[in-house]
């Protein structure tokens, strides 16, 4: 999935159906002039309704979709006959959809199961034919009720990556690159920051034909739980990964400050994410001789809060072991 095609976050305006209106319609045959009440109710709105869709990774079929309208109910006729049903709108989401309500910004519901469905607009009730309100005082009735009008809302889709294994670093750790040779995923690698705008997933193959999701998250910056550059929307995608791999390049002034500024801007944004299992790989270091990592070994034992793991994506080093640590801690 090219980076352009990945639409994590619409809006949008959905409007449900009317109800149909009652009949007020009098029975009349050849030889029956002035029979009873027989209007029919009418038909229900339709419904706006949000699915689960397994098989969809993001928004982009809906960036261009901003109105959704559902069918009106139809009019209640004679013979006690019921309008039909307004035909309902379904949008499919891909799981890990938060729906909000655009005005209030509250969440309306989230969508994680395949098939799971939730009505974000209810159509209209049908009215109630005249058949309904006769009575030995009233036995010819000549009303009947209209239908429910239809619900307004405006609504925002955000799109909370689900996956098993979050790529969580600076800018430039080097997430790309583990995530391109550890999967058959092609996101855009560079030696600049901010390479990555929008999270990239992919599929791990392990051994037996097994395998698990990994997602390349932007970069954190400093202050990112503030809201600084894009963190409001990068940390949202952490919240859905079951474990939180933090890579920190192997040529940081400080690799044990570095963690610890990403653990604490997790903190910050949602303090239930420090409940996830992590594990921490120090990347590139195929820069580092067996002295230099025993020394930073010593360093790490002593003061990082997490295990940890050399790797280099580049060389190939540590990548099995990696994948092996990882199966080993989501089958738990």
């Amino acid at each position: 999935m090219t980076e352009g095609n990945f639409v994590d976050y619409v809006k949008m305006h959905v409007a449900s159906g009317n109800g149909g209106k009652g009949s007020a319609h009098l029975h009349r045959e050849k030889y029956i002039q002035k029979g009873g009440p027989d209007g029919g109710d009418g038909g229900r709105g339709g419904h706006i309704i949000i699915k689960g869709n397994a098989n969809l990774w993001t928004l982009i079929h809906l960036k261009f979709k901003r109105h959704i309208k559902a069918g009106h109910g139809a009019h209640g006729s004679s013979g006690r006959s019921t309008g039909a049903d307004g035909e309902d709108a379904i949008i499919e989401v891909p799981l890990g959809t938060v729906v909000r309500d655009t005005e209030t910004n509250d969440i309306l519901f989230e969508i994680t199961e395949d098939g799971e469905e939730k009505i974000v607009a209810e159509g209209g009730k049908g009215g109630r034919g005249n058949w309904h309100f006769k009575s030995s005082t009233n036995q010819t009735p000549r009303y009947a009720q209209p239908g429910i009008p239809l619900e307004e809302k405006e609504i925002t889709l955000e799109l909370k990556v689900l996956a098993d294994v979050g790529l969580v670093g600076f800018p430039n750790a080097g997430k790309s690159t583990l995530l391109s040779v550890l999967t058959s995923a092609k996101p855009k690698i560079a030696d600049y920051e901010f390479t990555t705008l929008k999270p990239n997933l992919g599929i791990v193959k392990y051994r037996d034909y097994q395998s698990f999701v990994m997602a390349d998250i932007p970069g954190i910056i400093e202050g990112a739980a503030e809201g600084k550059g894009l963190g409001y929307y990068f940390l949202r995608h952490i919240e859905r990964n079951s474990i939180l791999l933090f890579l920190i390049p192997a040529d940081a002034k400080d690799i044990v400050e570095q963690y610890n500024i990403l653990v604490d801007e997790l903190r910050r944004y949602n303090p239930e994410m420090l409940d996830k299992e992590r594990f921490v790989v120090i990347s590139k270091s195929d820069m580092l001789d067996d002295e230099l990592k025993s020394e930073i070994s010593t360093i790490l034992d002593e003061d990082l809060e997490a295990d940890y793991m050399f790797i280099s994506s580049v060389a190939q080093q540590g990548l099995t072991e990696l994948k092996d640590k990882l199966w080993q801690m989501l089958n738990e």
